[in-house]
């Protein structure tokens, strides 16, 4: 049984930072994309950022990039969301998504196969 478990989200203040990490457990992911979504309340889930399988390329949302970076360990099977100069606009619920095709480029919409839970992340102003 696949599992993608979040961890890392919490409440900081504005300008703060948080790192949040995502588990893998159930198969390897190592050849598959991986993402990160969000969701605030009243709002569609929206794109953060993804990898591809090895690492080496990554994407991100408009509002995002300069402060998040998106890596993967492919060894524990975890892909991380460092997320820098928070902002209350970046309250949501967290989101961990894979993919399960062999693709050219990750999918930057919510077509991923497998998804996590979710972990809160809260940013006071």
């Amino acid at each position: 049984q696949v599992q993608l478990v979040e961890s890392g989200g919490g409440l900081v203040q504005a300008g703060g930072s948080l790192r949040l990490s995502c588990a893998a457990s159930g198969r390897t992911f190592n050849w598959y994309a991986m993402g990160w979504f969000r969701q605030a309340p009243g709002k569609e889930r929206e794109f953060v950022a993804a990898v591809n399988w090895s690492g080496g390329s990554t994407y991100y949302a408009d509002s995002v990039k300069g402060r998040f970076t998106i890596s993967r360990d492919n060894a524990k099977n975890t892909v991380y969301l460092q997320m820098n100069s928070l902002k209350p606009e970046d309250t949501a619920v967290y989101y961990c998504a894979a993919d399960n095709r062999i693709r050219a480029t990750p999918p930057l919409t919510v077509e991923y196969a497998y998804w996590g839970q979710g972990t809160q992340v809260t940013v006071s102003s």
